[in-house]
């Protein structure tokens, strides 16, 4: 596994740091591609919603949710 990249964004207008494994960016990043909007945007929701959860573990979440939401559609769709 790639070691960790931290990048620098801002989160409410404030500027915070968030490091986290570069196929965790690259994944995010497709997320807020596929929903058409800017990374930021997707990490600032995400942060909103985290509670007292680390940031970068609760990106890491929403990474695993989205793919595991990705393969059980694929699953549950007949085969023709």
């Amino acid at each position: 596994m790639s070691g960790l990249r931290k990048r620098s964004l801002a989160i409410a207008g404030h500027r915070t740091s968030v490091s986290l494994e570069e196929p965790f960016w690259d994944a995010l990043k497709e997320i807020a591609a596929g929903e058409g909007r800017p990374l930021a945007s997707l990490v600032a929701e995400i942060d909103l919603a985290r509670g007292e959860a680390n940031l970068s573990s609760a990106l890491r979440l929403r990474v695993l949710a989205h793919y595991r939401a990705r393969a059980e559609a694929v699953r549950v769709i007949p085969a023709e």
